[in-house]
């Protein structure tokens, strides 16, 4: 009689740990920094000052 190998599945959880983690770093590094450059653009544009007044 032939042998069957039935080989058991592997876990898909390790996985999408994985992906989950790798996800939240580019997003820490990418986007949170936009963010704050974003926020320094702004600071720096209201503490510019345009007087034109000449006499």
């Amino acid at each position: 009689m032939a042998e069957i190998k039935i080989e058991k599945k592997k876990p898909v959880w390790p996985w999408i740990v994985a992906v989950l983690l790798i996800s939240a770093i580019i997003y820490y590094i990418f986007l949170r920094d936009n963010e704050v450059q974003s926020e320094n653009n702004v600071q720096i544009e209201n503490t510019t000052s345009t007087d034109n007044t000449t006499n």
